[in-house]
C-alpha cells in the first residue's frame, strides 16, 4: 500500500479504538448512575437512565460500519485483523452492558417506589467489581496486556460470590416475611445484572488475551 493509504489505515484504527473507548465510558457512566439512583433512591436519576441507551446503540452501529468497511476495503492481516475482528466482538458486549445498565434502573425505578427492604451495603460493592472488572478488562483490550487480562478471569468469581451471598440473604427475607417477595425478587434480578457485567467484562478479558497472544482462551480461562 502507498503511505497515504497506510495514514488513513492509521487514522481509521484509532477512529475505531477512540469509538470503543467512548463506548465503554458511556456504559460505565450508565452503569454508575443506574446503581446510584438506586442506593440513594433517586427516581429522576433512574427514569433518564432508562432511556439514556440510544447514544451506546448508536456507537454500536458506527464501530460496526467501520469495521466491516475496513476489513473490506483494506484487506487488513496479522494484528491488526485480530484486532479489528475482536472489536466487532467486544462492542456486543458492551451494548449489552448498556442493557444490563438500563435493566437496574427500571429496577430502581420500581424499588424506590416502595419502602427499602435493607441498606444497600453488597450491591453498590457488587456493583464496584463489575465495573471495575469492566475497567480493567477494556484498558487490556487497547494496551494488548494479556496479564491484566488474565487478572479479569480470576476476579470474576468474587463478583459470584458477593451474587450468592446476596441471593441467600434475600431468599432468606422471602422465608421470614412473605410481604419482602416482591422488593427481595427485585433485588436479586440487579443482582443478577451484575453478575452479567462481569460475566461480559470476562468475555472482553479473552478477546485481550487473543488480541495480544494470539491464543484462544474461552471456556479455558488458561494462558
Amino acid at each position: 500500500m502507498s503511505d497515504h493509504i497506510f495514514k488513513q489505515f492509521d487514522k481509521e484504527l484509532k477512529a475505531l479504538k477512540d469509538k470503543l473507548l467512548l463506548m465503554a465510558a458511556k456504559v460505565e457512566e450508565r452503569l454508575s448512575d443506574a446503581i446510584r439512583a438506586l442506593v440513594q433512591r433517586d427516581q429522576e436519576l433512574a427514569k433518564r437512565t432508562t432511556e439514556s441507551d440510544r447514544d451506546i446503540n448508536r456507537l454500536e452501529m458506527e464501530v460496526d460500519e467501520l469495521a466491516v468497511k475496513m476489513i473490506a476495503l483494506r484487506q487488513p492481516a496479522a494484528r491488526d485483523l485480530r484486532f479489528i475482528t475482536t472489536a466487532l466482538k467486544i462492542v456486543t458486549d458492551l451494548e449489552r452492558c448498556g442493557d444490563l445498565a438500563v435493566n437496574i434502573a427500571e429496577r430502581a425505578v420500581a424499588l424506590n417506589e416502595d419502602e427499602q427492604l435493607k441498606p444497600y451495603i453488597d450491591l453498590p460493592k457488587m456493583a464496584g467489581e463489575a465495573q471495575q472488572l469492566l475497567k480493567d478488562a477494556l484498558d487490556a483490550f487497547v494496551n494488548g496486556d494479556a496479564d491484566k487480562a488474565t487478572s479479569v478471569l480470576e476476579r470474576d468469581q468474587m463478583v459470584d460470590d458477593l451474587f450468592v451471598q446476596i441471593f441467600r440473604e434475600l431468599i432468606t427475607y422471602m422465608m421470614q416475611d412473605p410481604r419482602t417477595i416482591t422488593r427481595a425478587i427485585g433485588l436479586i434480578f440487579v443482582a443478577k445484572h451484575l453478575e452479567r457485567v462481569a460475566d461480559h467484562a470476562t468475555n472482553i478479558a479473552e478477546q485481550a488475551i487473543f488480541l495480544a497472544k494470539g491464543k484462544d482462551v474461552r471456556h479455558v480461562h488458561t494462558t
